[in-house]
C-alpha cells in the first residue's frame, strides 16, 4: 500500500518444499524431456542444472517443475544479514561481501531456484547498486530489496512497481527519498531522477512499441513515449516520501533525530507537507492542482497510469526473455509472452497458470520458458539464438553442477568486481542504473553487428576479463572458492571421479551438466585429448583421476558451447 510502513523484506522461510504433488500437475504441451532437454530448460530457469533437478524434470515434466517452483518457499537475505550482524565482534560492521555471500548461498543451494533466477533478472532491470555511496551504508536494506524482488517475482507487475518505488533503497539510489515540492522563491524544483528512470527503464522505454516489441513508426520514424513535460509532471508526484516511522515530522523526513531502527527495510511513508500540490500532467493522466496534498493518492494514479501503458507488456517481456533465454527473441516470441503478460494467464497443453490479472509475472515467466522458441531443439543450430552467459551465472552454475558446499555455511566468496582477478561482476553492484550492460548493446565491428543482432553481456567482456575469468575458474576448479585455507567453497567431484578412467563417460556427464549435451565434436576431441594426456598409473591413481576431472571441467567451462547458453 502506498506510503505504508509494512516491511519491505521478508521473514526467514523454512524451505521444506512447495507442497505441490508433482504427479497430479497436468502436463504441458511437451512430452517428458530427455536428459539434455531437461538440462537446457534448467539452465534457463535456474542458476544451473544439477543431476537431481534433471531427473525431476525428466520424471514429472516442465509444467510440474514450474508449478513446484512457483510455490516453493525460500530463505530470506535480510534474515541472513541480521544473523551475521548479531554475530559480529565489537568494532566490526557489515560490508558488501555479506550481501554477496547471501546471494551466492541462495544461487548455489536455494531450493526456490526459479524465483532466485527471476529475482536476479529483475535486479538487472530495477537496478539498485551498492556501488552508490548512499546505498552502501545500508547492507540490510539492500538484502531486503533483493527479498522484495524475489517475493514479487511471480506476482503482479503493478505491485512490483509499487514496492520498487517505495523501497527506501530505490529512494536513495534514484533520489526521490526526501524529494521536496517546488519552491519558486528558492528556485527549487522536484528531483526528476526517478520520474525519468521509472519510465525509461522500469516500464515503457523511450519509444512506443507494437505488441511484438518492435517500434511503432509514424512516417517511418519512431514515436517517443514521453517528453520533458511528462518528466516534470511525474516528478511532482514523487515528492513528499521519505523514511518510515511512528510520526511524520520534518526531522524524520530529513533523516535526523531518533530514526526507526528498521527504516532501511520499511517502505517509505508519505509526508503531505513536502508534497507538491501543483498540477501534474504525464502520459495520459492529469492530476489537477489542489489545496490539500495527497501524496498517496497521486502516487496511486501515477503508477496505475504507467502500469496500464500498452508498452509495458512487450518492454518487460523482451528484457526477461533476454535474461533467461535469448538475447535476440523474434518479434513473434515477444508478442506471445506479452500476450500472457496482458492476459495474466498462460496455457500449455492441459496446464494453465496465472490469476487472469494483467501484469501477472507467473504467467509471463511460464510463457517465456515454455515458448516453442525456448524449447524447440531446432533453435540450437541458429547462430542468432541464445545468450552469452554472464560471469555470475557461470560461477553459480559450476557450484550447482558439482554440488559445492561451504565449510562455514556462508559461501564466503564476497565481492567479485575485479575483472583482472575474478569475475568483473557482483550482484547488486552494477556501476550505473543501466545495469552492467544495456539490453540493446551491439559489439562494434563484429559479425553480430553485421547481422543486426545484440549481445548485451559482451559489453562487459574484453581481453582483461577473458583472462581474469579463465584464471579465476581454473583456481576454482583446482582449489575451490572463497576465503580460508582450504577455501570455504568446495566442489564435490565424487560422481565425476568414478568415471575418470573413461574419458568419454566423464565428458558425457560434464557436458550434460554444463552444456546440456551441446558440446561439439571438435571441442569434445580437444577435451578428450587433454583428459587422456593424464596417464593412469598402476598404483596411487587418486591424483591422476582428480587431474582428469579438473581438466574436463575447466576445459568445458572455457568452451564456446558453455560460454554461450543455447
Amino acid at each position: 500500500m502506498a506510503g505504508g510502513c509494512s516491511r519491505s523484506g521478508g521473514p526467514e522461510a523454512s524451505p521444506q518444499g512447495s507442497g505441490v504433488n508433482l504427479s497430479t500437475v497436468p502436463p504441458s504441451a511437451y512430452p517428458l524431456p530427455a536428459a539434455a532437454d531437461a538440462a537446457r530448460f534448467l539452465n534457463q530457469a535456474s542458476f544451473g542444472a544439477t543431476e537431481a533437478e534433471v531427473n525431476k524434470v525428466r520424471t514429472y515434466g516442465y509444467s510440474a517443475w514450474l508449478e513446484d517452483q512457483f510455490f516453493m518457499p525460500g530463505r530470506s537475505h535480510e534474515a541472513y544479514i541480521n544473523t551475521v550482524s548479531a554475530s559480529l565482534a565489537p568494532g566490526q560492521s557489515l560490508d558488501d561481501s555479506h550481501v554477496m555471500n547471501t546471494f551466492w548461498r541462495e544461487a548455489a543451494t536455494g531450493q526456490d531456484q526459479l524465483r532466485r533466477r527471476v529475482a536476479f533478472a529483475l535486479s538487472q532491470i530495477f537496478v539498485v547498486s551498492l556501488q552508490d555511496s548512499t546505498v552502501s551504508e545500508f547492507k540490510r536494506g539492500v538484502a531486503s530489496y533483493l527479498d522484495m524482488l524475489g517475493r514479487n517475482a511471480f506476482g503482479n507487475y503493478r505491485q512490483l512497481l509499487n514496492e520498487v518505488t517505495l523501497h527506501p533503497m530505490m529512494g536513495l539510489y534514484l533520489s526521490h527519498l526526501r524529494n521536496r515540492k517546488e519552491d519558486p522563491a528558492r528556485n527549487r524544483v522536484p528531483d526528476q531522477n526517478y520520474a525519468r528512470e521509472v519510465m525509461q527503464l522500469f516500464s515503457i522505454g523511450l519509444y512506443e512499441l507494437n505488441p511484438d516489441g518492435t517500434p511503432r513508426l509514424v512516417g517511418g520514424q519512431p514515436v517517443e513515449t514521453y517528453d520533458s513535460g511528462d518528466i516534470v509532471g511525474l516528478s511532482r508526484v514523487f515528492t513528499g516520501f521519505s523514511w518510515a516511522g511512528p510520526d511524520k515530522s520534518d526531522t524524520r523526513f530529513f533523516g535526523g533525530g531518533m530514526q526507526d531502527p528498521d527504516r532501511e527495510v520499511l517502505f517509505m511513508q508519505s509526508y503531505p507537507s513536502f508534497h507538491s500540490i501543483s498540477e501534474k500532467r504525464f502520459l495520459t493522466a492529469v492530476i489537477p492542482a489542489g489545496t490539500n496534498a495527497d501524496p498517496d493518492g497521486d502516487l496511486r494514479i501515477a503508477l496505475d497510469t504507467i502500469a496500464s501503458h500498452p508498452n509495458v507488456g512487450p518492454f518487460i517481456s523482451r528484457q526477461l526473455i533476454q535474461r533467461l533465454v535469448t538475447s535476440n527473441p523474434t518479434p513473434a516470441y515477444v508478442a506471445r509472452v506479452a500476450q500472457a503478460f496482458d492476459a495474466g494467464r498462460y496455457t500449455s497443453g492441459l496446464w494453465s497458470t496465472g490469476t487472469g490479472q494483467r501484469g501477472e509475472l507467473r504467467a509471463t515467466v511460464a510463457a517465456i520458458l515454455l515458448d516453442p522458441e525456448a524449447r524447440t531443439a531446432a533453435r540450437l543450430a541458429d547462430p542468432g539464438f541464445g545468450k552469452v552467459r554472464e560471469p555470475i551465472l557461470r560461477t553459480a552454475h559450476w557450484m550447482r553442477a558439482f554440488n559445492a558446499s561451504s565449510a562455514s555455511g556462508n559461501f564466503l566468496l564476497g565481492v567479485t568486481d575485479d575483472a583482472t582477478a575474478s569475475l568483473g561482476q557482483s550482484a547488486m553492484r552494477s556501476p550505473t542504473v543501466f545495469n552492467f550492460y544495456r539490453p540493446g548493446y551491439v559489439p562494434p565491428n563484429t559479425s553480430i553487428a553485421t547481422a543486426g543482432l545484440v549481445a548485451p553481456e559482451l559489453q562487459i567482456v574484453n581481453e582483461v576479463s577473458v583472462v581474469g575469468y579463465s584464471n579465476f575458474m581454473r583456481s576454482a576448479v583446482q582449489n575451490g572458492l572463497g576465503s580460508g585455507s582450504p577455501r570455504d567453497i568446495q566442489p564435490d567431484y565424487t560422481a565425476e571421479l568414478a568415471l575418470a578412467d573413461n574419458a568419454d563417460l566423464l565428458i558425457d556427464r560434464v557436458s550434460l551438466l554444463l552444456t546440456a549435451g551441446s558440446m561439439s565434436a571438435a571441442t569434445r576431441m580437444i577435451i578428450r585429448d587433454a583428459v587422456n594426456s593424464v596417464a593412469m598409473p598402476a598404483t596411487n591413481q587418486t591424483t591422476a583421476r582428480q587431474n582428469r576431472v579438473r581438466l574436463a571441467v575447466f576445459f568445458t567451462l572455457s568452451s564456446p558451447e558453455y560460454l554461450v547458453q543455447k
